[in-house]
């Protein structure tokens, strides 16, 4: 589903994707590659904690990564 003039609509995977990643490349236009962060889970597995930093530190190029790991 995407949001169009406030509505909601079905739409392909690949609308979606092309969706969100467009906001994502204009956001980090418009702030720069810190205007991105990123929060993951320690009940998520190491597997996909590691996927998660390493999005956000190759492909959006930012540090801005934590978790509640150390709880």
């Amino acid at each position: 589903m995407v949001r169009d003039d406030g509505e909601l609509r079905a739409t392909s995977w690949d609308d979606a994707l092309t969706r969100a990643a467009d906001g994502f490349a204009r956001i980090r236009a418009e702030n720069g590659p810190d205007g991105f962060g990123m929060f993951s889970c320690s009940k998520s597995t190491n597997e996909m904690n590691y996927a998660a930093q390493k999005f956000i530190r190759t492909a959006m190029g930012s540090n801005n990564i934590d978790s509640c790991n150390r709880t």
